[in-house]
């Protein structure tokens, strides 16, 4: 087997149906477009309950990134059912295949030269330590938000809730499904004492290093 395609191999932990392929490289590396983004590929790759405040503080951390010069995109967990993962439900199954699929993807973009902030609840440790296989554990900050129930119910800017505890959803993580929270995160956020400012700040601490 040719080093291409043993790399190839290597680069996903899902079973391919397809043989005989191999990665194709480019002309242009990404330490090139590295240069041009003016910043190391990074996702940081934000967990906690719904209502946590994951997708406010990815679309906010993105626009003080892209504000100061460099390169970033937000895969946000909607936006994403609404493509490349509508075919999917909320089994274990159906997200841990949703879970592959953003990293496969974040990992894509990293070698495009972007910084990606990912906004998924992503309960199960197991899918995000595939996540952090996938993508690069050199590239990959673990952030959990780690913002109690509570106050995530209190918030309930989707409504999801209030249907929970009417029963019109069965099947809902952190009430009636688990989740499994994160045992060393790289950054650990409190929403619940912490304005969204002050949130994106800690996360673009551990980022600095990274900017050019």
């Amino acid at each position: 087997m040719s080093a291409k395609l043993v790399n190839a191999v290597e680069m996903t932990s899902a079973p391919s149906k397809i043989q005989n392929i191999a990665w194709q490289e480019g002309e242009v590396q990404m330490s090139d477009r590295t240069q041009l983004s003016r910043a190391e590929p990074t996702t940081v790759w934000l967990t906690g309950l719904s209502g946590s405040g994951k997708s406010t503080i990815a679309f906010e951390l993105e626009r003080r990134i892209i504000a100061s010069g460099h390169m970033a995109y937000v895969l946000d967990g909607d936006n994403i059912r609404h493509g490349l993962s509508q075919d999917l439900g909320f089994s274990p199954e159906d997200r841990k295949e949703n879970i592959r699929r953003i990293a496969e993807v974040a990992r894509l973009f990293n070698d495009a030269g972007l910084i990606v902030i990912t906004a998924f609840i992503s309960p199960y440790r197991e899918d995000r330590v595939m996540a952090r296989r996938i993508i690069g554990a050199d590239r990959f900050i673990e952030t959990y938000i780690c913002t109690d129930l509570e106050v995530c119910e209190k918030r309930d800017p989707k409504g999801l809730y209030r249907k929970v505890r009417s029963g019109s959803i069965t099947e809902f993580t952190g009430v009636s499904a688990p989740y499994e929270t994160p045992i060393a995160p790289e950054v650990r956020i409190d929403t619940g004492n912490l304005e969204v400012s002050e949130s994106v700040n800690k996360i673009l601490q551990s980022l600095r290093t990274r900017f050019y």
